[in-house]
C-alpha cells in the first residue's frame, strides 16, 4: 500500500537509534526525506549511513543537537522549516523515588520530555496549517496509561504532554493537521537491555534470568520488533490516516490489563 509520504518532509527527534530509528527507517522505506537527529555525532552520522546505504538514493539529513535546549531544537527546526512530519522522541529521565526528586530534577524532566515536544510543534505547526497538511506523532510510553512507581518524573511529563497535544490535536483538526501519541511498551531495544541488566543488577538476580521473566510477563510472549513500531508511526504519518487523530495508540504485546 502507497502511504502517500513520497517526498514529504520529515523531523524525527531522537532517531540515531531506537525506537526514533526505527521511525525513521520506516518513513525513508516510503519515500519521505528526514532529518536523523541525536545529541551524539557519530550515531547520527552513523545511523545517516545506514539510511543510505539500506536505501540508495534516499534523501537523508543529519542534526546532532540536543532537543532539550532550545538552541537545539531551533537548530534542528531549521533544517527543515517546511517539515510536513514531526515525530517527537526523547528518552526519558531516570528511575528513582520521588523524595529525593528536587524542582530541579522536576524541570529537567519536563524540559526533556513535556517542553521540548511542545516547542518543536510550535515551531513547525503554522507552516503545515498553511499549506493543509501535517502529521505531528509524540512517542510518549506505555506509563502514560499505567504509570510506573519508580518512573514518576517520566510519568508526570509525559502525562502533561498528553493532555496539551489532545486540546492541541482538536484546534488544528480541521486544518488537515494530525497529531497522534505512540505508547511503546516493551521493545527489544539497547535501552531497554541496557535497563534490564540495571535493574537485575540492583536486585542481585540474574540479568538472562531476569530478561526472560520480563518476557514470559507479556501476553505475546516476546518483546516489540522495533521495525513494528516504525511501521505503525509510517501509518499515522500517511494520507489513509487523515481521519486518526487525538489518539493515544499503545503498542505492547497486551501487556495493559485494562479494557479501555
Amino acid at each position: 500500500m502507497d502511504l502517500g509520504l513520497a517526498g514529504r518532509k520529515a523531523i524525527i527527534c531522537g532517531s540515531s537509534r531506537g525506537l526514533g530509528f526505527a521511525c525513521a527507517k520506516a518513513l525513508v522505506a516510503e519515500g519521505a526525506r528526514v532529518v536523523i537527529n541525536g545529541r551524539n555525532p557519530e550515531a547520527v552520522d552513523a545511523a545517516a549511513r545506514q539510511l543510505a546505504a539500506a536505501f540508495p538514493g534516499a534523501a537523508v539529513d543529519v542534526c546532532a543537537a540536543d532537543v532539550a535546549t532550545d538552541s537545539g531544537r531551533r537548530e534542528l527546526a531549521e533544517k527543515h522549516p517546511d517539515a510536513d512530519i514531526l515525530v517527537n522522541n526523547a528518552a526519558g529521565p531516570p528511575p528513582g523515588d520521588f523524595r529525593s526528586w528536587t524542582r530541579e530534577h522536576w524541570i529537567a524532566a519536563l524540559d526533556l520530555n513535556m517542553i521540548s515536544a511542545i516547542d518543536m510543534t510550535r515551531r513547525v505547526i503554522d507552516a503545515m496549517i498553511s499549506r493543509g497538511f501535517g502529521r505531528i506523532i509524540n512517542i510518549t510510553s506505555s506509563a502514560v496509561k499505567a504509570p510506573i512507581g519508580p518512573l514518576g518524573l517520566s510519568n508526570g511529563a509525559r502525562a502533561g504532554l498528553t493532555g496539551f497535544m489532545s486540546g492541541l490535536a482538536r484546534d488544528v483538526a480541521a486544518k488537515g493537521v494530525t497529531i497522534n501519541n505512540l505508547l511503546p511498551g516493551s521493545f527489544d531495544t539497547d535501552r531497554l537491555r541496557a535497563a534490564h541488566a540495571t535493574i537485575a543488577a540492583a536486585r542481585g538476580v540474574d540479568p538472562a534470568a531476569f530478561r526472560e521473566g520480563a518476557r514470559m510477563a507479556i501476553p505475546m510472549m516476546r518483546f516489540g520488533d522495533p521495525a513494528e513500531f516504525g511501521a505503525v508511526c509510517a501509518f499515522l504519518c500517511s494520507a489513509q490516516a487523515a481521519y486518526i487523530t487525538a489518539q493515544n495508540v499503545l503498542l505492547d504485546g497486551g501487556a495493559y490489563p485494562g479494557s479501555f
